[in-house]
């Protein structure tokens, strides 16, 4: 069952994306790597901004959770995870669906560059990647992050972007 998250539900969701964020240990450049990977500050910072989370339930519990931010004429998919004990069983697929049914506009993901995986699962689910001087311009304007994490990230866009001429 998929259901939006509250107040209620922030520890949990922070030890989801704190276990789900291990498989990114070593993959993300040692210089951003923190650990904890979300701080408490940073979850309640992200959601002060904007970004609404929805969890996917099994037997009571959240096994994956994955945010939505709108800004300005898009849509954010941001902090993406499912628990390690409950992965390759389709919870980011569905969430990510349902998601996207809330989207006013495009749809943009921002990942690591050198996470291949997370970029396969959002090509599987029709975003494309975008070019490297778009990528910038893009996390300039819609994410609030270091030069250093733009250096180190790509962002995929859905068929709406696409469809719209959003390829500058």
């Amino acid at each position: 069952m998929i259901r939006s998250c509250d107040d209620r539900d922030l520890e949990v969701i922070r030890a989801i994306m704190n276990d789900g964020a291990q498989a990114y240990k070593g993959i993300i450049p040692a210089d951003r790597w923190t650990d904890p990977y979300m701080s408490r500050m940073e979850l309640q910072r992200e959601i002060d901004d904007g970004v609404v989370f929805w969890g996917f339930e099994e037997a009571g519990t959240l096994a994956g959770v994955m945010g939505i931010q709108e800004v300005q004429d898009v849509a954010l998919i941001r902090h993406s995870y499912v628990r390690t004990a409950s992965q390759k069983r389709g919870i980011g697929a569905h969430l990510l669906s349902h998601l996207r049914e809330f989207a006013k506009g495009p749809v943009l993901v921002g990942t690591w560059a050198d996470a291949v995986w997370a970029i396969r699962f959002y090509e599987k689910h029709c975003f494309r990647l975008v070019g490297p001087p778009e990528k910038d311009r893009l996390l300039k304007k819609y994410w609030t992050v270091p030069e250093r994490q733009i250096e180190t990230s790509v962002v995929l866009a859905d068929p709406k972007w696409w469809e719209l001429g959003k390829s500058w």
